[in-house]
């Protein structure tokens, strides 16, 4: 195998010993033992500061006897952001946006009981902070009901999605369905809500679920990897500040 090259799908074996940064035009590279890191596609690894660089670094510095793709984030990102949102930016805001038309936090349980309680009192200073910040006005549902957003609240999702950098666009766009929601997506990216306050916040009706039922060791997995996510998706946007 091509050093710096990886195969979908594979795991291979740590080729590599050193793993550096390198300042190059127009941003920042890393390098396995002086060899650029390039995606399935053939294309090099490079990112717009240094402290995503080293970000990027810490999970190739931290691989073991075998390379684990799969738990690379912000390698996977970094190239989903050069090599397919670069060229695809209006069909990703188009997709935050659509998410946002049944945004999680604008559907709530039944009126009156302890989940709707806590919904409201997790999802409404996040709701209002949007309308007052960033004029993003959302209907509210209970049950099953589904409420149609006003179509000046969707085309203002889709641009605020437009006014971000390749970097910050592409990690909107992965944290949109990691918390099942464009709000919490972007209340993480301008940092009113750490990674895991969101992802709190996300999964307030598995919680109540989890209180009255139990969590099995499959589902606790799921919520520790998906909360490592959103963890990353923080350091992710600090990193781009």
């Amino acid at each position: 195998m091509q050093k710096g090259f990886i195969e979908p799908g594979e795991k291979p074996r740590r080729f590599y010993k050193d793993v550096t940064v390198v300042a190059e035009e127009g941003g920042f590279s890393v390098k396995l033992d002086g060899r650029n890191v390039r995606s399935p596609k053939g294309g090099k690894l490079s990112v717009p500061t240094r402290a995503l660089a080293d970000m990027v670094a810490a999970e190739w510095a931290g691989q073991g006897e075998h390379i684990e793709m799969a738990a690379m984030h912000a390698t996977r990102l970094a190239f989903t952001a050069t090599e397919a949102v670069s060229n695809a930016r209006d069909a990703t805001a188009a997709q935050v946006a659509q998410y946002a038309a049944s945004d999680l936090l604008c559907y709530f349980s039944e009126t009156g009981d302890s989940l709707y309680e806590r919904q409201v009192a997790g999802w409404e200073p996040v709701l209002r902070r949007a309308e007052q910040e960033l004029a993003l006005v959302f209907k509210r549902a209970t049950g099953i009901i589904h409420a149609e957003q006003p179509q000046e609240t969707l085309a203002k999702v889709k641009g605020l999605a437009l006014e971000l950098d390749d970097f910050a666009l592409t990690g909107v766009a992965f944290g949109t369905p990691l918390f099942g929601s464009a709000i919490l997506a972007f209340a993480v990216q301008r940092g009113w809500l750490s990674g895991e306050e969101a992802w709190t916040l996300s999964r307030i009706d598995e919680a109540y679920q989890e209180e009255q039922w139990g969590v099995d060791a499959e589902a606790a997995e799921r919520t520790a990897r998906l909360l490592a996510e959103a963890q990353m998706l923080e350091a992710w946007f600090k990193a781009l500040a």
